[in-house]
């Protein structure tokens, strides 16, 4: 019984540190009128006619697609137009960054790059900068877009993660202790019992 129930909780741990790693996003930084590369790449291959790829801001606008291996912006939304970059060559090495160009306050937030052949959906953190001089001083963060992801966002599911494992823990804990609970009752009444007879003879 005790074996099993701790390959339960390795599995459940091993399961919240999956979610956990799926959640991740890397932060970038940038300057106002600078451009910032976007990183977004994939573990599995696929040929070019299979590569679909959508990279979508906090607000779900879209920032650039890849349709057959092909840069596509007739979805592209407005904010977006003439302002971003793929590298071609880098496609077939599962490499689908872009390179937001001209950056802008409004640019802060959360980009999401979808990979239709692949469960992966990296995710990206911009924070944009007021100038060269005041990057340690002044970022200009997100919170306009209602996008307060980031640092904090990875504590907590770290967080998450402990205090799943450590609820799971104790749940199994109390499971042993009142199986044993329950065997070492029945074991006394049954010796009680015994006793009781030994008496009555």
């Amino acid at each position: 019984m005790i074996p099993r129930f701790y390959s339960l909780l390795y599995f459940n741990f091993v399961f919240a540190l999956l979610i956990n790693k799926a959640s991740l996003q890397i932060t970038v930084e940038g300057f106002i009128g600078r451009s910032a590369l976007l990183p977004c790449s994939s573990t599995e291959d696929a040929s070019k006619q299979d590569i679909y790829v959508h990279w979508r801001d906090s607000s779900s606008k879209s920032v650039f697609d890849l349709i057959k291996g092909e840069a596509s912006i007739e979805q592209q939304d407005q904010q977006y137009k003439n302002r971003t970059e793929s590298f071609p060559q880098e496609y077939l090495r599962r490499n689908f960054s872009i390179k937001l160009n001209k950056l802008r306050v409004t640019d802060a937030g959360k980009y999401i790059c979808y990979i239709s052949h692949s469960s992966e959906q990296p995710a990206v953190r911009l924070i944009v900068n007021a100038s060269v001089a005041e990057n340690e001083n002044k970022p200009i963060k997100e919170d306009d877009k209602g996008d307060n992801t980031g640092s904090d966002g990875e504590t907590s599911h770290w967080l998450l993660v402990v205090i799943t494992f450590a609820v799971l823990v104790i749940i199994g804990v109390i499971i042993v202790l009142l199986r044993y609970r329950k065997k070492i009752q029945s074991s006394f009444s049954h010796v009680t019992t015994e006793n009781s007879d030994d008496i009555d003879k």
